[in-house]
């Protein structure tokens, strides 16, 4: 038998009781011919509740959880109660209606609670959190590292609310984190930050009263509903910083012990990468810049989810940016803002899906669009014709390697003469972290490991630069101050092309299989994810370790297109 952990069992008589309570309150609202709320599932609004004041409202066992232009709801426990009237008559004084549910004194309770950050809304702009320079600075002093973070979490708890936000921001911030994770636990909440691709505890037993402020106020700058508790719920808010500003990304889902929080921080430093700076090779950086110059066709990066697809796309969007080219985007979202850029949001909601918005975009006289991604048929067949017809489009499609993007697309029902015609460039990629270049020390190579890695470079195709790569040189990991002692800092990314052109669109037009294609690819130089790799580990920038994380076993005798 699985025992349940200790609290379930409290936990499961508070719902019978609640359960008992909005069944006696759905009872009497049917008595009175009014309608019935629980305010656990309905959201209350701050612009509702400040209209009626707290003392009265809690006099009459009322509250406002609901305005429209002028029209009120009401929550109320007892309909026929004389200071019911008496918020009644002010409210009409003030000419609102009023429409009154029945809930229980549990929803009241709940919406009560509201009235705290009523106050403290009207201070702060939403969506907002300003931290000043002087103050920032030194919060980063403090922040150097995750050790010094911990302990300023020890003296933030027993400070504000907003304190404590401030700090866990900054030192995600300092400490180049992507995401942050609040996992609600049954003793508090764990906090948790994703660096270079890896999650990392931060803090353990986060009391459950800081947690629940915590929320609170994330909940209130991200403009969602503080008292809905059993929903997920999405939104953003801003960092201003003294020198830039941070996007945030909020997403909250029920759990056992609570809401979990993730927010994803959208650092404008982090996306500020040029072409020379993704780490490609320099035969791969001319090809990236020929593709680029050509005045139609279709460039898609494919990968997993937190491949690095954003940054690299990007990066080509900076390349193109001219005052004499029109560059319109249609994403979802918006992760970073680009100047000289006309970037649209898909909103499915308003019909202005990416296939809409793609036609749409058309209309517009652009010369290069760049499409969030490739899900259905539609938004592919109207971004190949679109690469036909004088622009190059950019787009995103989720596959393991380049070579499979091809079947992808014709699995989607694209016609496979249109895939060969309008394909210039598949992209695959993969994110490594990098060594950090403060402390990796120079590993131990036997003379027939470094003679196998010779031997692997000389099956590089002659398009690689063999002379760079001439004295190998394997570093490893340590660990220091400057890494929080994980021996790694920063990511990079490691690459394969799949270049279009006649005998390619003639392969795809006979046979569009995975084996047919790579077989082309490998007669045509194609260099692997797992060959990048290698060469970045020759050039001191990552490990084997990490390249085979990113592309599986090391496969040495197959040659460098990394496939038997």
């Amino acid at each position: 038998m699985i025992e349940k952990p200790p609290g379930a069992l409290t936990r499961r008589l508070s719902q019978i009781n609640r359960d008992a309570e909005e069944r006696d309150a759905e009872r009497r609202a049917k008595a009175a011919n009014l309608g019935y709320a629980n305010l656990s599932k309905v959201p209350v609004g701050l612009e509702a509740i400040r209209l009626v004041p707290e003392a009265q409202a809690r006099e009459a066992l009322l509250a406002a959880i609901e305005l429209k232009t002028h029209e009120v709801a009401l929550a109320v426990y007892n309909p026929k109660l004389p200071a019911v009237g008496k918020v009644l008559a002010e409210l009409e004084r003030k000419k609102f209606a009023a429409r009154m549910f029945v809930v229980s004194k549990s929803s009241l309770e709940q919406a009560w609670l509201l009235y705290k950050y009523v106050s403290a809304e009207a201070k702060e702009i939403t969506g907002r959190v300003e931290i000043e320079k002087k103050h920032f600075e030194e919060l980063l002093s403090r922040l150097s590292n995750l050790p010094a973070l911990k302990m300023e979490m020890e003296q933030a708890i027993h400070a504000t609310t907003t304190a404590l936000l401030e700090v866990v921001l900054a030192g995600a911030l300092n400490n180049r984190a992507s995401d942050i994770h609040f996992e609600a636990e049954q003793t508090g909440a764990r906090l948790r930050f994703r660096l270079d691709g890896l999650l990392h505890d931060i803090y353990e037993n986060l009391p459950v009263k800081n947690y629940e402020s915590l929320i609170t106020r994330i909940k209130l700058l991200s403009s969602l509903k503080i008292n809905i508790h059993g929903e997920p719920q999405d939104g953003r808010f801003t960092i201003n910083l003294p020198s830039k500003e941070v996007e945030v990304r909020v997403s909250l889902i029920p759990s056992e012990f609570g809401e979990t929080i993730v927010m994803r921080l959208l650092d404008p430093d982090s996306i500020r990468v040029n072409l020379a700076e993704l780490g490609l090779r320099a035969d791969d950086l001319a090809i990236v810049r020929k593709i680029l110059q050509e005045p139609n066709g279709l460039v898609l990066n494919t990968g997993p989810t937190g491949s690095g697809k954003t940054t690299t796309l990007y990066a080509f969007l900076q390349e193109l940016n001219d005052p004499e080219v029109k560059i319109i985007t249609i994403e979802d979202p918006i992760e970073y803002r680009i100047g000289g850029i006309e970037q649209t949001q898909a909103n499915p909601e308003v019909g202005y899906t990416f296939a809409n918005g793609l036609r749409a975009i058309l209309r517009q006289d652009p010369d290069v669009v760049l499409v969030g991604e490739i899900r259905d048929k539609e938004t592919a067949d109207i971004a190949l014709q679109a690469s036909l017809t004088g622009h190059l489009v950019l787009s995103t499609l989720h596959t393991n390697d380049a070579v499979g993007a091809v079947p992808r697309l014709v699995d989607l029902g694209v016609k496979v003469q249109t895939v060969g015609s309008s394909l210039s460039l598949v992209i695959a990629q993969r994110l490594v972290r990098r060594l950090c270049a403060e402390c990796k020390k120079p590993a131990q190579v036997s003379p027939e490991e470094k003679a196998r890695i010779e031997a692997y470079l000389a099956a590089l195709p002659a398009r690689v630069d063999k002379s760079v790569y001439r004295d190998v040189k394997i570093f490893e990991p340590v660990g220091c101050a400057a890494c929080n002692n994980l021996g790694y800092r920063g990511r990079v990314a490691i690459f394969e092309f799949l270049i279009g052109g006649p005998e390619m669109e003639k392969t795809i037009l006979s046979d569009a299989s995975e084996v047919a294609l790579r077989a082309l690819a490998k007669s045509q130089g194609m260099v692997s994810m797992q060959a990048d790799g290698v060469l970045k580990v020759i050039s001191g920038m990552t490990s084997f370790k990490e390249v085979e994380k990113a592309t599986g076993g090391m496969v040495w005798e197959a040659g460098p297109d990394g496939k038997s």
